[in-house]
């Protein structure tokens, strides 16, 4: 079951790359923006960790660990632009449970996160099925899947969406923006593809199936 992790931060952007990575990294991110519905959240959720902006408009982030404190002792990373060392001591006092300074790299928080999940017992599997957008490389089980960019771009949209059905014209518009160098049987050329790389890192695995007169489908 995939872990939940709240990120409660009112600077969207922000928000939004801590998700991102947080996703990649096989969490469920859920984001809040404000103090006291997070607080009321955590009343009635039990996430995996919680990522607090000590600055948050209403209910600050020291006053909701504090209160959180009062029943619950899921895991906090607290993170602030505030640099002063008494910052860091207060934050610390109050619960939380690692301290990241603004600006940070998202690897780093992640890398924190996960360092305080093993020390409780509760680090997230790794995922069946990887994508790094930035190397364009999909690894499955752990072991990387030498593709090309065909057959990247049409496994990234199936394994996006597991368990939805896609019609081969859905493939083209989606992983080839209707290029008129691919059609209908180069689909099928690269599942087939597909399907021999796939089982050659990890044998007997056939996530890839046909459903009958409608498309493909990825489970995994």
């Amino acid at each position: 079951m995939t872990q939940e992790l709240f990120i409660v931060e009112d600077e969207p952007e922000l928000a939004a790359l801590v998700a991102d990575y947080a996703r990649a990294a096989g969490f469920a991110p859920v984001v809040f923006d404000d103090g006291a519905a997070a607080l009321d959240a955590l009343r009635n959720a039990a996430p995996a960790l919680v990522v607090l902006d000590l600055m948050l408009p209403g209910l600050d982030g020291l006053s909701l660990c504090r209160a959180l404190r009062e029943f619950s002792d899921v895991p906090v990373v607290m993170v602030t632009a505030r640099v002063e060392e008494i910052d860091r001591l207060l934050g610390l006092e109050a619960g939380a449970d690692d301290y990241l300074c603004k600006p940070f790299s998202p690897r780093e928080l992640m890398a924190r996160i996960k360092a305080i999940l093993r020390r409780c017992g509760q680090a997230p599997a790794q995922r069946a099925v990887e994508i790094d957008e930035a190397t364009r490389r999909i690894a499955i089980h752990g072991k990387a899947l030498d593709l090309t960019p065909s057959e990247y771009a049409l496994l990234a949209v199936l394994a996006r969406r597991p368990g939805q059905v896609f019609s081969r014209a859905q493939l083209l518009d989606l992983a080839f923006n209707d290029s008129i160098d691919v059609t209908d049987r180069a689909i099928d050329s690269h599942v087939k593809n597909l399907r021999r790389k796939i089982d050659a890192v990890v044998p007997g695995l056939e996530p890839i199936h046909s459903i009958y007169g409608l498309g493909y489908r990825f489970d995994l």
